[in-house]
């Protein structure tokens, strides 16, 4: 969603997870990237991404079968994995997580590819995304972003502004817990070398969460950000959900 490629046609159908299809090597790539990722994280996620983990099931040993991950998430959440070919247009994005359907691919980058993939594949998309989605304030904020993004899904000028926020938050958010500060974001927590310098390069500014502040503010694609937003907790993303609207209702 929210980026500047050609989307693949929405799918009629829902597709199908092929497991039987995933080789040895898939099978390898998903174990290298968890356990590399998991030694990273275990000090620098935050508490809610880890115990997500727990709760899909997700180890490294094998890829996830995404009919027990929904079942995982609907005990806890109410939400759904729908499987998607890639990345799609945004409109059928949004309308997904507004009815608590979140899109993921099923494909798994090779060997070659560890280090960086330019299209997300199912790593990124399950292993980043998917933990968070069994935290009540930030699936329910997720919802209501979208809802936001539908009422102004033709507007070019609102998209751009809500696609800051989508990327300073859900893929490059930061969180203080306990006085520390951690990662949620999808982007960071699939990416090894994004995930050491969120927290520990010494020049990169984290700033207080603040809507009128990320809205204002461009995002990098193909390099680390520039700059980080910290939120206090999940509740404070959904609690700000009104101001954003009353933001983007004044710029468009």
């Amino acid at each position: 969603m929210l980026e500047n490629k050609t989307p693949y046609d929405f799918p009629t159908e829902p597709m199908h997870q092929a497991y039987d299809e995933y080789t040895p090597e898939h099978f390898e790539v998903w174990r290298l990237l968890y356990q590399k990722q998991i030694t990273i994280l275990k000090d620098r996620a935050s508490s809610a991404y880890l115990d997500g983990l727990d709760i899909c099931g997700f180890t490294a040993d094998k890829i996830p079968r995404l009919e027990e991950t929904n079942a995982y998430l609907k005990q806890a959440t109410g939400w759904h994995l729908y499987i998607v070919p890639g990345l799609i247009a945004d409109r059928p994005f949004f309308e997904f997580l507004h009815n608590k359907h979140f899109p993921v691919t099923t494909w798994l980058r090779d060997l070659s590819q560890l280090e960086y993939l330019e299209e997300p594949d199912m790593f990124h998309d399950v292993f980043g995304h998917v933990p968070l989605l069994s935290n009540p304030h930030f699936s329910a904020f997720m919802k209501g972003l979208a809802a936001i993004v539908l009422k102004h899904i033709d507007s070019p000028q609102a998209i751009e502004l809500m696609s800051r926020l989508y990327w300073f938050t859900v893929e490059f958010g930061l969180i203080r817990e306990d006085g520390e500060i951690k990662i949620y974001g999808a982007g960071i927590v699939s990416s090894p070398g994004e995930s050491l310098y969120a927290l520990e390069d010494p020049n990169v500014p984290r700033i207080p969460y603040d809507v009128s502040t990320v809205l204002d503010t461009p995002f990098y694609k193909h390099d680390f950000q520039k700059q980080y937003f910290v939120i206090d907790s999940y509740q404070t993303l959904f609690d700000s959900l009104p101001e954003l609207e009353v933001c983007i209702e004044e710029r468009v």
